[in-house]
């Protein structure tokens, strides 16, 4: 498997570099298509989307680093993104922060963006496992041959879970499956008539807690905190948030803050 779409001299272009550069701008793109649904501005759109996915990336690189020290005895190596190693879990909380300075600051409903976003988020991370498959990390436990074919999946995706002769189990496959049928659910539970405002993003937090829960369960190169998978105790707190955020909205009136309410009123700053 070449993790290199092909290389000029000392240049060298990978796939994974590629596919986030890809989930990134059609993640975009529907953000703000949904968002002008809503009468916000583009650019307000836009820069949300802009700086929440840059400082989203030096997260999940910082939060990747942190739990894996002892990987970078020479510093330089830290900034080598390129090569892989970037924690999904710390691109969520760091574009969530920025995410939620930017609404402050401009005064939006940071809930409210969210749920434009979430579905975008589970477009992008589907696409994004895809460079852990040419990587080829990101993968579950050895299995066999036969275990693979019985599964009827491509013989491509079968060969590049071949390392070192050794055939693995495909998580990256499972986890970018189950992210697509996550926004399937989302995008229809969002052209609910009683669906309400925070409601796609709790079904967000707690769809994606409970597939990284199960996904990590599989996977051999998990990052750990003393005997425990970091990635499930985040994806434990992200299912008890999502279960806060429906408890809370279903307290609200029938046709109280409902998603679709102000498609036409004009968001002003």
């Amino acid at each position: 498997m070449d993790r290199y779409i092909f290389s000029i001299g000392n240049v060298k272009i990978e796939w994974y570099s590629l596919l986030i550069v890809i989930g990134a701008i059609i993640a975009i793109i529907m953000i703000i298509r949904e968002a002008k649904r809503y009468n916000y501005p583009t650019d307000f759109a836009f820069n949300l989307c802009f700086w929440s996915i840059i400082v989203g990336i030096i997260g999940a690189r910082i939060y990747y680093v942190l739990f894996n020290l002892e990987l970078y005895s020479n510093f330089w190596d830290i900034f080598k993104i390129w090569e892989g190693g970037l924690a999904i879990h710390g691109g969520i909380i760091f574009g969530l922060i920025t995410c939620i300075l930017y609404c402050k600051k401009y005064k939006v409903r940071t809930i409210r963006f969210l749920d434009f976003i979430v579905p975008a988020l589970l477009l992008a991370q589907a696409i994004g496992r895809w460079g852990n498959f040419f990587n080829q990390e990101a993968h579950g436990a050895a299995t066999t041959l036969t275990h693979l074919q019985n599964l009827h999946i491509p013989n491509f995706i079968i060969e590049g879970m071949n390392i070192g002769g050794i055939y693995y189990e495909p998580t990256f496959l499972y986890e970018s499956l189950l992210c697509l049928v996550g926004l399937i659910i989302i995008l229809i539970v969002r052209r609910l008539k009683i669906t309400k405002v925070g409601q796609p993003t709790a079904i967000y937090l707690m769809w994606y807690g409970l597939i990284r829960f199960f996904i990590e369960s599989m996977r051999t190169d998990s990052l750990m905190l003393g005997g425990f998978k970091v990635a499930q105790i985040v994806s434990v707190i992200m299912i008890v948030i999502g279960v806060i955020i429906i408890m809370i909205t279903s307290r609200k009136g029938r046709y109280e803050d409902l998603y679709n309410q102000d498609e036409n009123q004009t968001v002003r700053f």
